[in-house]
């Protein structure tokens, strides 16, 4: 009985759609028209407050200077025969650190040194080889090189207990680095509400997936209301390409690549040329803002709180 009426039905469907021109079908290549009904201009506002900060590690909350890794790459590369500088370790930072050792080998000027050493180029089976060798060295200086920057608990604790601010991580330190890091700053009393390692993740920086973590786990939207800080170029670029705020710290990081006794040993020459092109760098990779230390962060957050309640966006 239903299949006899279903029927004709659907033949008049069929003679409809035929006929009509309310609904064409598919019309390949039809370029798009706004609907005069759809009004083009609104767009969804967030007018509050930063929600959450998500922070690197080395560079931003310990190991000023980020000689943590820097260290084992140098050592690395030479117990393959190979020397590199300091600024050639340092140069990928903040990727994860297999990523981080074959975007070293990419360095032309390594490619060079490996060719008159080893009469070939480096090979994928070199990379994996290196990063095997780089874990379990990694792991054991890592407690060498976790004291903290001056002022980031103070800085950490104010945001998270007197702005409500929830305070998450991101790093290229693989979980069982991470691991080690976290315990040795823990008892110094910084306490993230929430860790990711570089392992953790589909990819790591540049690439947004641990900000998004981060929104995640701690329960955070929209993307406009997370600030992301880190020293370096690809940590700068995970929060951009995330959607939130970026901001990058040039005094204790990466670029400036110096610990706090080496930096005041720095003549006023030397400390505003270094502290001048590691700005630049962070700013060249999209940075919101770029301060010295995270001790302007609260600051900086009270700009982008000002600027959020005006309609304004971290992508505008």
């Amino acid at each position: 009985m239903l299949s006899s009426l279903r029927k004709p039905t659907q033949q008049l469907a069929a003679r409809h759609f035929a006929t009509t021109t309310r609904f064409p079908g598919f019309v390949k290549d039809k370029p798009y028209v706004p609907h005069p009904y759809f009004d083009v201009r609104f767009r969804r506002v967030y007018q509050g407050g930063v929600k959450a900060v998500i922070l690197d590690w080395s560079g931003t909350v310990l190991d000023c200077g980020v000689y943590g890794p820097v260290v084992v790459f140098v050592e690395v590369f030479k117990r393959h025969g190979i020397d590199i500088t300091n600024d050639e370790a340092r140069a990928p930072m903040g990727t994860h650190k297999k990523v981080h050792i074959r975007k070293i080998t990419e360095l032309e000027s390594v490619r060079a040194k490996w060719r008159a050493r080893h009469g070939r180029d480096v090979t994928e089976t070199d990379v994996e080889a290196m990063f095997k060798a780089f874990v379990p060295m990694q792991l054991a200086v890592l407690k060498d090189y976790s004291t903290m920057i001056p002022g980031a608990i103070d800085t950490v604790r104010h945001l998270q207990k007197d702005k409500g601010i929830k305070i998450g991580c991101s790093t290229g330190f693989t979980r069982a680095m991470l691991d080690i890091v976290g315990k040795e700053a823990a008892k110094a009393g910084y306490h993230p509400d929430f860790t990711v390692a570089a392992d953790e993740v589909p990819q790591a920086r540049p690439y947004p997936y641990m900000v998004w973590a981060n929104a995640l786990a701690l329960d955070i939207n929209p993307v406009e209301s997370i600030v992301k800080v880190d020293d370096t170029v690809d940590g700068v670029k995970e929060g951009t390409s995330a959607g939130c705020w970026s901001i990058g710290l040039a005094k204790t990081g990466n670029y400036m690549g110096l610990n706090e006794a080496e930096i005041d040993a720095l003549s006023e020459e030397d400390y505003n040329r270094r502290l001048k092109d590691s700005y630049g760098k962070l700013a060249a990779a999209g940075a919101n803002y770029v301060i010295d230390d995270i001790n302007g962060l609260p600051g900086v957050i009270e700009e982008i709180n000002r600027r959020l309640r005006a309609g304004d966006r971290p992508w505008n």
